[in-house]
């Protein structure tokens, strides 16, 4: 198993800890794993996404240049990394704040309203983290679970209330898969 993964979206979405996130959870089901985090000079509001590498085998680099899957949050990512994903992949879309779709139809395209999710969570910081509960539905590289003790490791000086907001948004996204 080798999955190769980008999470892209604006600064101080989370798309960077998500990533974060992704590749610890890999750790915890004892699968190699990379994260590569890449950002635009701006602290917030400017781009950013990063590589994962979620593999059973060795991890040659942590670049993704045709991702498996591709999660898009926010609407100039679309544009940019759909054409990456690899034929047959997945590209995960926060149909939120993304109105256009992809015009691609080599790849399947599922579109979660993870801001929406969030926000009736309690907190739309976390829309991220629904599309990471979208994506372990859809792909099961890691479980729920994984992400969840993850974010132990992760976020260690997070509120045991805050770690509760961000299992139910996992919880959420992987709900929203039919």
């Amino acid at each position: 198993m080798y999955q190769g993964i980008r999470i892209a979206g604006f600064g101080g979405q989370g798309v960077v800890s998500a990533g974060i996130l992704l590749a610890q959870a890999g750790v915890e089901c004892k699968k190699n794993s990379s994260w590569l985090p890449s950002y635009g000079p701006e602290m917030r509001g400017g781009t950013a996404n990063c590589s994962v590498v979620i593999s059973d085998g060795e991890v040659y680099t942590p670049i993704v240049a045709m991702p498996d899957t591709v999660i898009v949050m926010n609407e100039p990512s679309l544009p940019k990394f759909e054409p990456l994903v690899k034929k047959g992949g997945l590209l995960i879309i926060n149909s939120s704040l993304i109105n256009s779709r992809p015009t691609r139809t080599d790849i399947k395209s599922v579109c979660v309203p993870c801001n929406q999710i969030a926000e009736k969570i309690g907190m739309d910081r976390i829309a991220t983290l629904v599309a990471l509960g979208a994506y372990c539905k859809l792909m099961g590289a890691v479980s729920v679970e994984n992400i969840v003790h993850a974010m132990k490791k992760v976020y260690k000086r997070a509120k045991p209330e805050m770690l509760e907001l961000n299992k139910k948004a996992l919880e959420a996204g992987f709900a929203a898969i039919e």
